[in-house]
């Protein structure tokens, strides 16, 4: 109801700038060429709309090259089918507004809009190949540039960046090739994102939604390509919560993650939901959960999760990196996931792929893993269905059940379902957690793994009914150090590995 009711108030708001004055950026001088630079032209649109109190700043058929806009109070970008804002490639066109640098920016502004059928093309890969050259030129020195992967830091910006706002709507548009994250809104509440496309290849640290400590929001019907992060919810310091997001009907592809928590994990991301998303020829995680910051997580929803050659179905991860303590993650609940996970590389027809694994390994399973002394709590997995490739090999790398105690914590590390090294299951491995449920779980192996499909390592009230895995193995589930387990059937009992723990027989 709550969702229901800011949707309504973000489209009347809506209605109220599409109903007011229209202004037509040709007749503020600006030129659809592709070649003239519009950024005053534009600008005096935007102000003009501004001072009568809002209106529709209209982008008509043409493409229109420009430098950084700013977005004001009441004020609606409206872009018609045939439109295109297109960014300069000239660094200079990007000066930083209130520490901001983007291509449309907004500070601390009410009621604002960006619609329509049109397209936004950063030109990002040209953009920070220009700024590449200034760097290696010696015209503007990067004191940040990343040396390992030959790319600056500073100067690239975003497509959209949005700060302290409050009431906005983003529908139908087409967000194409940023020089960075496409799209980022900070500290904002009251957020709307409908039926949109991004389409974002051209460079590195191409994320294509980012919301960073943001209130009430709705991301809905958007179709996502993206080099890095899908949806990315992030709490980039302390003090930046998210509360009361919903994420829904989605398609995504991406060279990292689908939809993810973090890796800025600081405030808290709390009563979340995700649902009806379908992920295909992704890198890393479909769903990725995780505070490493000291982030507080709780009540989080995911249902209904489709994942076509993704690496990696799911990660649950509680770290500490930074913060001066761990935060927590409680109350999570996974339902009616498929998930089809190769043996190679899934996003291999990506020309800008995400940092290859840089050891060898076996296939990776689904991961729900805490630290010592600081546990994950009330986790509910159900209706879950992974195919995995299978394949494993001794000769690739191997970590036998003789020394669970051997794998990597990495307690402080980036987090990623490939964070802990090998591992010695090859469908769930679950570590630190206290409260779990698994129900109607199944398993599909293509080829032989010789690892367990589960392995249980300081685990506390965990409930397995109705696990489906392959009939023809034995010693499937893995304990260690697990206290109060309720297995539902005599079978499933006889699939766990005896020399490594008790089991609690379920009451009759």
């Amino acid at each position: 109801m709550k969702n229901s009711i800011i949707t309504l108030i973000i489209f009347c708001l809506s209605l109220t700038v599409s109903a007011q004055k229209v202004f037509d950026i040709k007749k503020y001088g600006a030129v659809g060429d592709g070649k003239t630079l519009n950024t005053k032209a534009i600008q005096k649109a935007i102000d003009a709309a501004n001072k009568n109190n809002g209106g529709k700043v209209v982008f008509s058929k043409g493409t229109f090259l420009s430098g950084s806009i700013v977005l004001k109070n009441n004020v609606e970008l409206f872009f018609e089918d045939g439109a295109v804002l297109l960014g300069s490639t000239n660094a200079d066109d990007y000066p930083k507004y209130e520490g901001i640098r983007a291509l449309i920016i907004a500070n601390d502004s009410k009621n604002i809009a960006v619609n329509g059928k049109g397209i936004i093309d950063g030109q990002g890969r040209e953009l920070a190949l220009a700024i590449d050259s200034l760097h290696h030129t010696g015209v503007r020195i990067d004191p940040k540039y990343n040396y390992r992967r030959m790319r600056p830091e500073d100067g690239r910006g975003k497509l959209i960046s949005f700060v302290k706002c409050d009431s906005i709507t983003m529908t139908h548009i087409t967000l194409k090739n940023s020089p960075g994250w496409v799209q980022c809104f900070r500290e904002c509440k009251n957020i709307l994102i409908d039926f949109m496309k991004v389409e974002s290849r051209a460079y590195w640290n191409n994320d294509g939604i980012d919301v960073d400590g943001c209130e009430n929001v709705r991301i809905t019907n958007c179709n996502v390509n993206a080099a890095d992060d899908g949806i990315c919810l992030k709490s980039e310091e302390p003090g930046l919560h998210n509360n009361n997001i919903y994420i829904g009907n989605c398609t995504i592809r991406s060279s990292a993650n689908a939809v993810k928590f973090g890796t800025g994990s600081y405030g808290s991301f709390k009563n979340v939901t995700i649902e009806n998303i379908k992920v295909f020829d992704t890198f890393r995680s479909a769903v990725a959960i995780e505070s490493v910051d000291g982030a507080e997580i709780e009540n989080i929803k995911v249902s209904d999760i489709t994942a076509v050659n993704t690496g990696n179905a799911i990660l649950i991860r509680l770290g500490h990196r930074n913060g001066d303590k761990p935060g927590y993650i409680k109350n999570v609940s996974v339902k009616n996931v498929k998930a089809q996970i190769p043996f190679g590389r899934p996003d291999i027809d990506y020309d800008m792929r995400g940092p290859e694994v840089d050891y060898f390994h076996n296939p990776f399973p689904a991961s729900i893993a805490g630290i010592p002394g600081h546990l994950i709590e009330n986790v509910t997995l159900e209706n879950i269905e992974i195919v995995y490739p299978g394949r494993a090999s001794k000769g690739m790398a191997y970590h036998p059940l003789s020394r669970l105690k051997d794998v990597k914590e990495n307690i402080k590390g980036y987090p990623e379902f490939t964070m802990f090294g090998e591992l010695p299951s090859w469908g769930f491995y679950v570590r630190h957690v206290n409260g779990i449920e698994m129900k109607n779980i199944k398993l599909i192996l293509e080829k032989e793994d010789f690892r367990p499909a589960f392995v249980f390592d300081d685990v506390k009230n965990l409930t397995m009914k109705k696990i489906d895995i392959p009939s023809d193995k034995s010693n499937q589930i893995v304990f260690k150090d697990v206290l109060s387990s309720n297995l539902d059937t005599e079978a499933l009992k006889r699939k766990i590995e005896p020399e490594q723990n008790k089991f609690e027989l379920p009451a009759h």
